[in-house]
C-alpha cells in the first residue's frame, strides 16, 4: 500500500513535469527574465543544499528533509507560483510554465546531488513539483481572473489570503514527505506525518514567510527585490549547515565513545549500534519528536558504558538479567560518565535509570531498557525462533521490568523487518 502511494506520487509528479515542459516548449517562455531570475535562484538554492544522507551514524533517528536543507530554493519556487505582478505590470506565465522552471532549475542543482550518489534526489523533486504546481493552481487562476482583486483587494487581504495558501501548501508538502519517508522507512505514517508538521513550524514558517514576502516584493519593486529578499533566508541555510555540521560531529564522538566498551571486550561488536538504532525505530514508532529522538540515540549509544567500572567483564556484556544491585550500580556509573561528556542531562539521567522499574523511568530509558534486553536475551541467534523466545521473555517481565506498550512496539518494529532481527508478519 505505501509502495503503491509512492509509485502514485511519483507518477503524477512525472506526468505533470512532461507536461508542462512540454507545453512550455511548444509555446516559448512567457517574460524571460521573471523566470530566469527565480530559476537561477532556485537552482542556487538547490546546489547549496547540504546532502543529509551523510549525517554520521547508522543510528541517526532521522534524517533531514531535503526541502528544510534548501529553503532558498523552496522559498523562491513558492515566491514564482504566488507572482501576480513584477514592478507594478500584471505577469502571464501561468502553471505549465511555474512548473516547468521550478523543474528546470532544480534539475540544475541537484545534479551534483545525483552524481554523489543521492537516492532522495527524485523523491524530493517529486515533493517540489507538487508542492508548486498546488500553490500555483490555487492562486494563478483566482488572481489572472480578477476574482483574488475583487474579494479580498491588494492590501492585508492579499497577504493574508497568501499566507493562508501557503499554509495549505506546507500542509501538502508534510503529507507528500510523510508517505514518501513512511515507504522508505517502513515506519507507521501516523508519527512520520507529526514529525513533518512539527517541522514545518520551524524552518517551513521562515520559507513561507520569504515566499511571500518576495512575491510582494517583486510586485511592488521590480526583480532587484529577488537577491535583496534570499539574503536572509540565504544565511538562515548557511547556519543550519553549520549547525548541522556540529551535530554531525558530536555524534561521531559520542558513537566512538561508545564503541569503548567494545574494544575493551565488555559488550559483542556492534551491540551499541544496534541497539540505537532500534531503540529510534521504537521511538518513532511511539511518535517521539525529533529532539526526544536525538536524546534516545545517545541514551542508547551509551548505556553501556559504565560497565568499563567493572573489575570482571560481564559475559557477552549481558546486563539484562543481572543481579539488581550491580545492575543499578553500572547504571549510575553510567550515568555519571555521560555527564562528564557534555551530552543534554536527559541522555545521563536515562542512561541511570536503566536498572529502575520502568514506571519510575521516563519513556527514553523504558525503550533503551526494553531494546538492551531484547538484544542480550536474542545474543548470537539472529533468527526467527531467537526473536520469538526474546520476545517472549520480554512479555513475561511487562508487569515489573518491561512496559508493556513498548514490547508491543517492538514487536512490530521487527515485524516489519526492523533492525536487530527478524520476526515473522504474525508476531505482535
Amino acid at each position: 500500500m505505501k509502495a503503491a502511494a509512492v509509485w502514485g506520487v511519483r507518477a503524477a509528479a512525472a506526468l505533470l513535469t512532461a507536461v508542462a515542459l512540454g507545453h512550455t516548449l511548444w509555446h516559448g517562455l512567457v517574460e524571460p527574465g521573471t523566470a530566469l531570475a527565480f530559476g537561477a535562484l532556485i537552482a542556487l538554492g538547490e546546489l547549496a543544499r547540504r546532502d543529509p544522507g551523510g549525517e554520521g551514524s547508522d543510528t541517526a533517528p532521522h534524517r533531514t528533509a531535503p526541502h528544510r536543507t534548501a529553503p532558498l530554493g523552496s522559498a523562491a519556487a513558492l515566491a514564482y507560483a504566488l507572482l501576480g505582478e513584477a514592478a507594478g505590470l500584471p505577469t502571464h506565465h501561468g502553471v505549465l510554465q511555474i512548473v516547468a522552471v521550478v523543474v528546470a532549475a532544480a534539475l540544475v542543482g541537484i545534479v551534483p546531488h545525483i552524481a554523489r550518489g543521492r537516492g532522495q534526489a527524485f523523491d524530493h523533486l517529486a515533493r517540489r513539483v507538487l508542492t508548486t504546481a498546488f500553490a500555483a493552481v490555487c492562486f494563478q487562476p483566482l488572481y489572472n481572473s480578477g476574482r483574488l482583486a475583487e474579494r479580498v483587494g491588494q492590501g492585508p487581504g492579499l497577504v493574508l489570503f497568501l499566507l493562508f495558501m501557503l499554509g495549505l501548501t506546507a500542509l501538502c508538502d508534510a503529507v507528500l514527505a510523510a508517505a514518501l519517508a513512511a515507504a522508505g522507512s517502513g515506519g507507521p505514517y501516523g508519527p512520520l506525518l507529526r514529525a513533518e508538521l512539527r517541522a514545518q513550524l520551524g524552518i517551513g514558517s521562515a520559507i513561507c514567510a520569504t515566499g511571500v514576502v518576495m512575491a510582494l516584493g517583486v510586485a511592488g519593486a521590480g526583480l532587484w527585490a529577488v537577491p535583496v529578499f534570499s539574503v536572509p533566508l540565504l544565511l538562515t541555510q548557511l547556519s543550519f549547515h553549520r549547525i548541522a555540521a556540529i551535530r554531525t560531529t558530536y555524534r561521531q564522538t559520542i558513537t566512538s565513545l561508545a564503541r569503548a566498551t567494545e574494544i575493551a571486550g565488555y559488550t559483542r561488536p556492534g551491540h551499541a549500534r544496534r541497539v540505537a538504532a532500534l531503540s529510534c525505530a521504537v521511538g518513532r514508532e511511539l511518535g517521539l519528536s525529533e529532539r526526544e529522538l536525538t536524546v534516545l540515540e545517545y541514551a542508547a549509544l551509551m548505556h553501556d558504558i559504565g560497565q568499563l567500572s567493572l573489575v570482571d567483564p560481564v559475559p557477552a556484556g549481558a546486563t539484562a538479567e543481572l543481579p539488581a544491585a550491580q545492575a543499578r550500580r553500572i547504571a549510575e556509573l553510567g550515568g555519571e560518565v555521560a555527564r562528564q561528556t557534555g551530552v543534554p542531562a536527559e541522555v545521563a539521567v536515562v542512561v541511570e535509570l536503566q536498572a529502575d522499574p520502568y514506571r519510575d523511568q521516563p519513556v527514553a530509558a523504558r525503550i533503551v531498557r526494553t531494546v538492551n534486553a531484547y538484544e542480550d536475551l536474542l545474543g548470537g541467534a539472529r533468527h526467527p525462533s531467537g526473536s520469538l523466545e526474546a520476545l517472549e521473555r520480554l512479555r513475561l517481565g511487562t508487569g515489573h521490568d518491561y512496559q508493556p506498550e513498548v514490547v508491543e512496539c517492538l514487536a512490530r518494529v521487527l515485524a516489519r523487518g526492523g533492525r536487530g532481527g527478524v520476526v515473522p508478519a504474525q508476531v505482535g
